[in-house]
């Protein structure tokens, strides 16, 4: 039976890529990728010619099974997102259940740790977070107004994902929710040369936002109700 390693990747400086992912990555039979031509870069940066398989999204059932068989052969697989670890906010978390479905104790599904949005903006927060909730990215509109509530009322941090494209208008619906001595942490662009890291509340954040030119990936942190 194969092995199938889960790999963190950079999410803005190569440099952040650890030695042992390296290693695994040139050792490997194949890299399951989102994006061939994205994960390509990256390896093509570090001298590492490899066969790449695209798993994202809408892979279907097919390409599932395909993966699974190639573990049964007793291939070696990598499977790297985009930006940063498997298995948060991307489809990374459903090929493993598949693969631990199918294939149960016989085979190895091992953690290759490294850069993740998530604990970059925890490691700087200056927020609690002995407890907090991970929301990932918030639907756009189905469930959108009770998943603020949620924030509202929660007493643990919370944290979520957004993009360039809503981080606004969702910032500006939850101005409207939260009392203005809730803290807020908001990060953009981690790791990348233009990182910024907002604090204030959500209203003195946002103001902020609004002056500055509002691009890449953005990770948002919400003190919990006293």
């Amino acid at each position: 039976m194969g092995t199938l390693y889960i790999i963190a990747t950079p999410i803005g400086n190569l440099e952040d890529i650890t030695l042992r992912a390296l290693r695994i990555l040139k050792e490997v039979d194949y890299i399951l990728c989102e994006d061939t031509r994205h994960t390509l870069k990256l390896l093509n940066h570090f001298g590492i010619k490899k066969s790449l398989i695209s798993y994202h999204q809408h892979s279907g059932l097919q390409r599932v099974n395909y993966i699974i068989e190639l573990l049964r052969d007793s291939k070696q697989l990598a499977l790297v997102t985009d930006a940063g670890t498997p298995g948060l906010s991307d489809p990374g978390g459903v090929l493993v259940s598949k693969v631990v479905e199918e294939l149960g104790s016989g085979v190895q599904v091992v953690p290759v740790p490294g850069a993740s949005a998530l604990g970059s903006i925890l490691s700087v927060a200056g927020l609690p977070t002995n407890k907090f909730t991970f929301l990932g990215f918030i639907p756009n509109k189905k469930g959108r107004q009770s998943i603020f509530n949620s924030i509202n009322d929660s007493v643990h941090t919370i944290i979520f994902y957004e993009s360039p494209h809503r981080i606004l208008k969702t910032l500006e619906a939850l101005v409207e929710l939260l009392d203005e001595k809730r803290q807020v942490v908001v990060g953009r662009e981690l790791t990348k040369k233009f990182e910024t890291i907002y604090r204030g509340s959500m209203r003195e954040v946002v103001a902020s936002l609004r002056a500055d030119e509002v691009k890449g990936e953005f990770v948002v942190l919400v003190a919990g109700k006293k």
